[in-house]
């Protein structure tokens, strides 16, 4: 997957399809909801084996982002911005780094959500934002005091294959979002029921991260808003994904998760001029792109 190339024109076209207010001026879409009311089948992650960034001609130094959004009940306003904002954050990639694929995922509860983890392809035009419109928007969650925000890191080790890695030896990139803390660990019967994989033991997440950070750069992005969790929990959140990924926990409101989710990709992406940066992309002394 992940053959084309972003379109604002082709974006507009679908946005409108659906009855949404597309404005010119500023590249958002207004009136977005998320309608889908059960797990789509081609996001289950029990359904598949792997998800694929494969370099292509038209895309020869594929750039893997995995963009997962917490599903759970107090961040359905966050998820209807990145929603909103997707024309705005994908152009302003696509004009600085134009082989980005991205994956979104949902993610919710493990230990008590009906769908707890959804995974699109890897795609770098328009259906990116069709995935985006099949998440599930559950609303569930539980009273653990958090999300399993490590399942994005879990599915992206075991079910994706990536050339970028594979072949070239750089790194993709995961960003969660979410107003929850870190959680601990990730039992491995509801791995197994929920991802189709075989755990013998559940997954603690200090073993998890240090595998999947060789695969990926990790970012999370806490969402402070009004009418979530993230102040109620803050210094939890700050204990368990500040403790864990340093300067890679993000903290953003939600006006500012476009430029805040942009900006987790470029500092992966860019590193520091004539040094290989995470993503083992090099850059010269003047900060371009050297593949």
């Amino acid at each position: 997957m992940g053959a084309g190339s972003w379109s604002t024109t082709s974006y507009c076209c679908y946005s409108r399809s659906l009855g949404r207010d597309y404005d010119v001026n500023t590249g958002r879409v207004s009136g977005h909801e998320f309608t889908t009311r059960r797990l789509d089948e081609s996001l289950d992650p029990s359904k598949f084996e792997v998800r694929e960034c494969v370099n292509s001609e038209e895309h020869p130094n594929t750039i893997p982002v995995i963009l997962a959004l917490d599903v759970t009940g107090s961040m359905g306003e966050a998820c209807r911005e990145t929603a909103e904002a997707l024309n705005v954050i994908i152009t302003s990639l696509y004009e600085k780094y134009k082989d980005i694929e991205f994956c979104v995922m949902g993610i919710g509860d493990i230990e008590c959500d009906y769908a707890p983890i959804q995974m699109s392809q890897f795609e770098s035009d328009v259906r990116i934002a069709q995935a985006l419109d099949k998440i599930y928007m559950e609303h569930g969650g539980g009273g653990n005091r958090y999300e399993s925000y490590t399942a994005a890191w879990y599915v992206g080790l075991k079910k994706t294959k990536l050339d970028c890695y594979d072949k070239q030896g750089r790194k993709g990139i995961i960003i969660t979002m979410g107003d929850e803390p870190l959680n601990p660990v990730l039992r491995k019967s509801e791995l197994n029921e929920f991802a189709n994989v075989h755990e013998q033991d559940d997954v603690k997440t200090e073993k998890l991260y240090a595998e999947a950070r060789e695969k990926f750069d990790i970012f999370h992005i806490a969402v402070d808003d009004h009418d979530d969790m993230y102040r109620h929990y803050k210094k939890d959140i700050e204990d368990s994904f500040g403790q864990l990924l340093g300067d890679r926990y993000k903290v953003s409101t939600i006006n500012q998760l476009a430029p805040t989710i942009e900006s987790c990709i470029s500092e992966s992406i860019q590193g520091n001029p004539g040094e290989v940066s995470p993503t083992g992309i090099i850059l010269d002394e003047s900060g371009e792109i050297s593949w």
